[in-house]
């Protein structure tokens, strides 16, 4: 049985084919593949694009979906969450899809079921699918001739589970990252990193803007000096005309976006800007890991 805890899970040869599943799936239509499948969702963190995105995935493939309302749960009751997902596990859903702020819980998970765990975010550690659709909008983009591509990873990298993923998995198809960022949001990488985007965008093929999670980072700033703060970082980071130009550069977001803080309006309704394709692009691929990881169960 196969997890998918983060995108090394996947050999590159399986991700090409959960691609060729997705084009598939491109149009969103309706089918039957997985009529009688049940799958349980478990958000122990706020979700709108990642939970409604696999809820969509799910039916579309005519699955049924339980939403566990963590807010009324037996977790807010002293029960622990390997109790929790034992005794749905018990109750033999065909998949678990989970996030939690806790890195590295849904592995410690996997001994616990006997259904597909899928990962949709583990604190700052993983967002195995977010990389994946990522990926695959990029691939499409270029049509599969991603090698020596050059992408500007840029924002929050240290609170980014989108960016921690994506490090793991677009080398592996032969991007090349840069990450981009304040000095207090950089990490030490073996990618080339910087705190000016100006002097390197001409030789990016791609930019991968990130949202600056300030709820990720222990702090007490008011709500003026916090908006101070985000205009500052406006004025380095934000992906607007006058930085891109007309370069032909694709721009990409996890979401939610900050507008005119991390990509400005403009931009977001330039065609070069491929967001809203990235949230379409989720569901198709998430239906593709739904499909793979239940009829291969075993």
């Amino acid at each position: 049985m196969q997890h998918l805890i983060t995108p090394n899970d996947f050999s590159n040869n399986e991700i090409l084919d959960l691609f060729k599943d997705a084009r598939l799936f491109g149009d969103l239509q309706t089918n039957s593949i997985l009529e009688g499948k049940l799958i349980v969702t478990l958000f122990f963190e706020n979700s709108t694009r990642t939970r409604s995105s696999f809820e969509i995935a799910a039916k579309r493939l005519g699955a049924d979906v339980v939403n566990l309302e963590v807010q009324t749960s037996s977790t807010k009751k002293g029960e622990t969450v390997e109790d929790t997902v034992a005794n749905l596990n018990a109750m033999k859903p065909d998949a678990i899809i989970i996030r939690h702020s806790d890195c590295g819980l849904p592995a410690s998970l996997v001994e616990y079921v006997d259904c597909p765990i899928i990962n949709a975010g583990d604190g700052k550690n993983a967002h195995p699918t977010q990389a994946l659709l990522d990926l695959f909008t990029i691939y499409e983009h270029f049509d599969g001739k991603t090698k020596g591509k050059k992408i500007a990873i840029v924002g929050d990298i240290s609170s980014s589970r989108v960016a921690t993923s994506n490090l793991e998995l677009l080398p592996r198809f032969g991007l090349k990252p840069i990450l981009v960022s304040p000095k207090k949001y950089k990490v030490s990488s073996i990618y080339k990193t910087t705190s000016k985007l100006k002097k390197i965008v001409n030789k990016l093929d791609i930019i991968m803007s990130l949202r600056v999670q300030h709820e990720r980072h222990e702090s007490n700033v008011l709500p003026e000096e916090l908006e101070k703060e985000k205009q500052k970082y406006a004025k380095k980071y934000c992906i607007t005309k006058k930085l891109i130009k007309d370069k032909d550069i694709l721009i990409l977001h996890p979401g939610p976006v900050n507008r005119n803080i991390d990509i400005s309006d403009e931009i977001l309704e330039d065609k070069r800007s491929k967001v809203l394709q990235q949230v379409a692009n989720g569901v198709c691929v998430r239906m593709a890991i739904l499909k793979k990881l239940i009829l291969q169960k075993k």
